[in-house]
This record gives structure tokens, C-alpha cells and sequence, in this order.
């Protein structure tokens, strides 16, 4: 038997009711704040990520899909949506138009990684990108925008966490004063950590290792090397949330996972959903536009995963149930199953659920699958029924029957649809 590839994850009819639901909040919450929806493609070119994400990262190193098409080039699955959101507003010349820029998507992404609760190979992300806004009052908003998303979505136990990372000007220092402290260390850390004390020291403190988690604890703090303007936007954003009366805690061990971050970087954490806790993450990168060959704008933006999100609602009990037929047609011969056929069609256009016989099964078949299906009403329809007009309505909750005429609106209003 064929079976789907390790890492990727079915979302099955009676899953996907939860799906659709969560996605419409997503959708509804975005256009209240102002955010219109961008679709990307699927796969870019590789280099846009090696550019985008960082040459130094793990999704770039060790995590991406790539492959060369028949042309030679070499193109990469998305491992995330901001890079390509930047290609796509610097090709399609947005940056031209009123500024700022808000844009939000709903995407499948792929990276290599190792298969476990909230984390696959094919994962779905909701994410949103804010360009052109340099005052921190954006960052504020932004976060503030998330944290709408888990009220509307009635998401319980989460946290904000924030940090700042500094900019191009006082990020060199602290990078420096990394290395020394990692060096100093060197024969503690692991394989992955040896490669970043060079290239990118700050990634070690996003190492999973539980001894290189232990090092990180005592090293430098981002907070206490930034320059003068990131201390000061950094300041400005804590009183905003202080005014919208958030509440938040500064982590300076946030770091984030992608190398184009700058100045503000977030997390919001659950504590529902086993070692994944991060549900959503975001933060600033100034200065990627212009990387990726667009103009010298800012963006900030941040990135949730849909499947951790229904990890925290299905550990509240939160489900939604399938929707089921609000009337099953059992017809008991071809004529029947004709008349039942056309009546469905007509309650179809009237926007109700019906169904019918459509595999020939005897009658107590019939009313079994109906049964199981959860349809709300039945209808037995034959020869007697074709001929009198009327048919009975078994209410399949509490087995009272209604006779009512055979006619669509007749029996849409009988089933309290009308």
C-alpha cells in the first residue's frame, strides 16, 4: 500500500471543519486590521533564499527542498513566506504605491526536518508582512494584531515574549562579544554550534542542544549592546504595550531562527502544546528589501503555524463537528430515486444540505447510513408518496414524524431551514 511521505500530515473531512473555521477568523481578523491577501507561488528560486533567509540559517543549510528543473536552474520548495512576499512586492513594483504596505498570506511550506508533534515536513503558515512603517508604534500593532488573531480564535495560555536584536550598526559588537564568549567555550559546544562561532554566532543561542541551551544561558545579552536609536525603539515599543494595557515579558535569549531580523523579534508561546510551544513568531527586518534588489524600505512581520494552533484548541476541547445533511431522501424504486434526485437539486439551490440514495441500498440500509451519516431528517419516498403529494419528516433526534406536501420550500420551512 502506497503511503504518504514522512513528514507530511492528511487533514481528513471531519478535521478540516476545524480548518475551514480557523482560516475564516484568520482571513476576517487580517481584513479588520487592513491587511489585503497575497498569494505566492509554490517554489522560487533558490537563490532568493540563500539571499533572503541567510546563507548561515538551517533552513538553507540543511532544510530546504531543491531540486534543477529541465532548464538547469536550481529552484527550492518555500521554506517560509516572508522572502517570497518581498519578491513579489519588489517585482510587481508595490513599493511604488501608498505606503505602508500591509499584506497577509495563507501558505504551505516545506522544510527537512525531523517529524514530531507540531512540527512536519509540509507545514501550513498564516502570516503577515507591514512594509514602509519604521515607528515602533507598527511593531506594537503588529504584535498587537497577533494577539487579536488568538482572542477571536479563543486560544487560552499564551504568553508574549519580546526581545530586540539590534541593527547593522550595533549587531556587529554584539557579535563580537559572542564570539569571545563562545570561544571561550569551544570545546563544550556542539558540531552545528563549532560552524556558527565563525559565520554566526547568534544562532547558537537558538541551539536545541540542552548543553548548548545551558552555555547560551550566561552569554551576552543583545539588550545590553544596543546602540542608542535600537535602545530607544526598543523603550518606545514597551510603553505602547504598557498602553494597550499587553501583557509581555522581555526574553533576550529570542533570537529567531532566520538571519534577516533586525531590532524587534517576538514570540507568543503556549503552554498547551508540549515542547512546540511557540506558536507564533515574528519581528523586524529592515533592510531585506533592499537586499532582494528592491528599495531602502522597512518590514516587519511574523509567521504562525496552523497545526500548533489546532494542537492549543483541540487541548481546550475545542472542535467543530462536520456539517451533516439536513434532510436524506430514501427512495424505494427508480421513480423514486428520480423524484428524490430533483428535490435535492432544488434545496441544493436554496443553500440546504440534502442527500439521497445514490448506491441502490435496501431501505433498512438505507436508514442506517442515515443514521450514521447524522442527517437531522429523513424522508421515506415511494410509490404512495409520489402519488398523495405528501411524505412524513422523521426528526432522527427524537423520532417524531411531520407530514408535510412534497414540495422544496414546503419542506425547507418544515426542517426549520426557512
Amino acid at each position: 500500500m502506497l503511503q504518504k511521505p514522512r513528514g507530511t500530515i492528511d487533514i481528513l473531512p471531519d478535521k478540516s471543519v476545524m480548518w475551514q473555521k480557523v482560516e475564516t477568523i484568520l482571513r476576517e481578523t487580517a481584513a479588520t486590521h487592513g491587511y489585503g491577501e497575497i498569494r505566492l507561488p509554490t517554489f522560487e528560486v533558490s537563490e532568493l533564499y540563500k539571499r533572503g533567509v541567510g546563507d548561515t540559517s538551517d533552513v538553507v543549510q540543511k532544510e530546504m527542498y531543491s531540486f534543477y528543473d529541465n532548464d538547469g536552474r536550481s529552484l527550492s520548495l518555500r521554506p517560509e513566506g516572508t522572502a517570497g512576499v518581498v519578491r513579489s512586492v519588489i517585482e510587481n513594483s508595490l513599493t511604488s504605491g501608498a505606503m505602508p504596505l500591509p499584506v497577509y498570506y495563507l501558505i504551505s511550506c516545506f522544510r527537512y526536518e525531523k517529524p514530531e508533534a507540531g512540527r512536519s515536513r509540509e507545514f501550513y503558515q498564516f502570516g503577515a508582512e507591514l512594509f514602509g512603517a519604521e515607528q515602533p508604534c507598527a511593531d506594537a500593532d503588529i504584535i498587537l494584531f497577533v494577539a487579536d488573531i488568538f482572542k477571536k480564535l479563543g486560544i487560552k495560555d499564551i504568553s508574549l515574549e519580546i526581545n530586540s536584536i539590534g541593527c547593522k550598526h550595533c549587531r556587529p559588537i554584539y557579535n563580537k562579544a559572542l564570539h569571545e564568549y563562545f570561544e571561550a567555550r569551544r570545546s563544550e559546544l556542539c558540531d552545528t554550534c563549532l560552524s556558527r562561532i565563525d559565520s554566526n554566532p547568534l544562532r547558537i543561542l537558538d541551539c536545541k542542544s540542552p548543553i548548548c541551551s545551558a552555555i547560551a544561558e550566561n552569554a551576552p545579552k543583545t539588550i545590553d549592546y544596543l546602540c542608542p536609536e535600537c535602545a530607544e525603539h526598543f523603550n518606545e515599543l514597551k510603553s505602547l504595550l504598557d498602553a494597550a494595557g499587553a501583557d509581555y515579558k522581555v526574553n533576550p535569549s529570542i533570537v529567531r531562527g532566520l538571519d534577516y531580523y533586525r531590532r524587534t523579534v517576538f514570540e507568543f508561546v503556549s503552554t498547551a502544546i508540549g515542547s512546540q510551544s511557540t506558536i507564533c513568531g515574528g519581528g523586524r527586518y529592515d533592510g531585506l528589501v533592499e537586499e532582494l534588489g528592491g528599495p531602502a524600505i522597512s518590514g516587519i512581520g511574523f509567521a504562525m503555524g496552523l497545526t500548533r494552533i489546532m494542537l492549543a484548541l483541540e487541548a481546550q476541547g475545542m472542535v467543530e463537528k462536520p456539517q451533516t445533511a439536513d434532510i436524506y431522501f430514501a427512495p424505494m424504486d427508480k421513480k423514486a430515486l428520480t423524484f428524490s434526485f430533483t428535490m435535492a437539486q432544488k434545496l441544493y439551490d436554496m443553500g440546504i444540505r440534502a442527500d439521497f440514495d445514490k448506491v441502490g441500498r435496501s431501505l433498512k440500509a438505507q436508514m442506517k447510513y442515515a443514521d450514521k451519516t447524522g442527517a437531522k431528517y429523513v424522508a421515506v419516498i415511494g410509490e404512495t408518496e409520489i402519488e398523495s403529494g405528501e411524505i412524513k419528516l422523521k426528526s432522527m433526534a427524537d423520532s417524531t414524524e411531520t407530514v408535510v406536501s412534497l414540495d422544496a420550500e414546503v419542506i425547507a420551512k418544515a426542517i426549520g431551514k426557512i
